[in-house]
């Protein structure tokens, strides 16, 4: 037998008033709660589904930094899941599809809206076998890329077209996500929304910091110029390219510092690069952080090496840091990042092109400016409103509900 695992937040009942049956039963899935730019997505939106309307209910792995704000959010029935993993391990993989159907049927769930890769297969199948009503999946970039063995690649594919066949609705977070799935056949057109990742830009421009205290706090000069990278340590974001790029930018800036927010699998290969370079006391390794917003103000440049993405949540927080941006031209980058305005964009894997550019801009305090400036007027616009984001997102539950 199957255990129900940890419900935490409202208590589920058997036996709900009239009012809570005219609540739409909202089912959110994401494999873990680590602290990226899809996870933060998934707790912005169910912090703001309207509680009169919905009954909101989330289902994770049990580990991930983000898993305590979650905890906090009012009225939200979490499942967890101990088998749920982000490598494909058939057996527990079953185990966790067996687990979600039982909870989707128990709980009479009307909507799944699944998020990530791993998370949008299992998540998507059991609502299917659960006989779900409505099946959205969110897409964050593809699990398909081009660094991928050829065969693995082309599985991917043909598991997402096929799961794409029941799906009712697919949100897409950039315009290049939505034309890669349809240049592999996944999905009609008329299955796609584009809705952009909102931003509670209050939380970030209203962070008063004070970048003294704070640099002495990190163990930073009050003079450094400081690079940043907040990133997840593993093989899509490629953090190697940003030790590559310190040590190339370091010949010409020694009062040039580093930082990298986040950890993951890649960290002995970076810890060893770092020693291997001698710049222990240049890089420094913050970890996972809950301040995020008071450490982006101390940036004077945003980087980012990742050889694939969707949209990279972190370009609009530096930009309501009104902070200038340098990054790989991948995926959905360009939508956001326009070049020569609120940053600089390079080819994947182009570490010296990437280098100059961090280094003409650390040469140039007024171009560092400008380009902030520039990002945080973009980032204003409504589209990038996280209160828009969630009323997009409620308007396709509802318009599909009825469909």
């Amino acid at each position: 037998m199957i255990k129900n695992y940890l419900l935490l937040g409202q208590p589920h009942n058997r036996h709900p008033m009239p009012q809570e049956q005219q609540k739409t039963k909202v089912l959110h899935i994401i494999t873990q709660l680590e602290l990226g730019g899809a996870q933060k997505h998934v707790l912005s939106v169910l912090a703001r589904l309207d509680n009169e309307r919905y009954n909101k209910y989330l289902a994770t792995s049990s580990g991930g930094i983000l898993l305590e704000e979650a905890q906090k959010i009012p009225q939200l029935n979490l499942l967890l899941l101990p088998f749920f993993r982000r490598r494909i391990a058939p057996a527990e993989d079953l185990l966790t599809i067996l687990q979600l159907i039982r909870y989707i049927k128990r709980n009479k769930i009307e909507i799944v809206h699944t998020h990530s890769s791993k998370a949008g297969i299992l998540g998507r199948w059991a609502a299917r076998f659960a006989k779900t009503q409505v099946i959205i999946h969110t897409v964050h970039g593809w699990s398909f890329h081009d660094y991928l063995n050829p065969a693995v690649k082309i599985f991917y594919i043909l598991l997402e077209r096929i799961t794409s066949g029941f799906t009712n609705r697919l949100i897409a977070v950039s315009q290049k996500d939505i034309q890669a799935g349809l240049n592999n056949r996944i999905g009609k057109e008329s299955k796609y929304s584009l809705i952009r990742y909102g931003l509670d830009q209050n939380e970030f421009c209203d962070a008063r910091v004070d970048s003294w205290y704070k640099k002495e706090d990190l163990g930073l000069d009050n003079d450094s110029l400081v690079i940043g990278m907040v990133a997840c340590f593993k093989p899509q974001k490629n953090p190697l390219d940003f030790i590559k790029a310190a040590r190339i930018i370091l010949q010409s800036q020694p009062k040039a510092r580093f930082i990298l927010v986040g950890d993951g699998a890649l960290r002995p290969r970076i810890e060893k690069a770092i020693k291997e370079n001698d710049l222990e006391k240049k890089i420094f390794l913050l970890g996972w952080r809950n301040d995020v917003n008071r450490i982006l103000p101390l940036f004077d440049v945003v980087v980012l090496t990742s050889l694939w993405e969707g949209l990279p949540i972190v370009f609009l927080e530096a930009m309501a840091c009104a902070k200038p941006i340098v990054a790989y031209n991948v995926g959905g980058v360009a939508e956001i990042i326009k070049e020569r305005a609120n940053g600089f964009l390079v080819k994947a894997g182009e570490v010296k092109a990437l280098s100059l550019k961090v280094t003409r801009l650390l040469k140039d305090p007024s171009l560092r400016q400008r380009m902030g400036w520039k990002g945080k007027t973009f980032i204003s616009d409504k589209m990038f409103s996280v209160d828009f984001m969630v009323q997009r997102i409620e308007e396709i539950y509802r318009r599909t509900l009825k469909d």
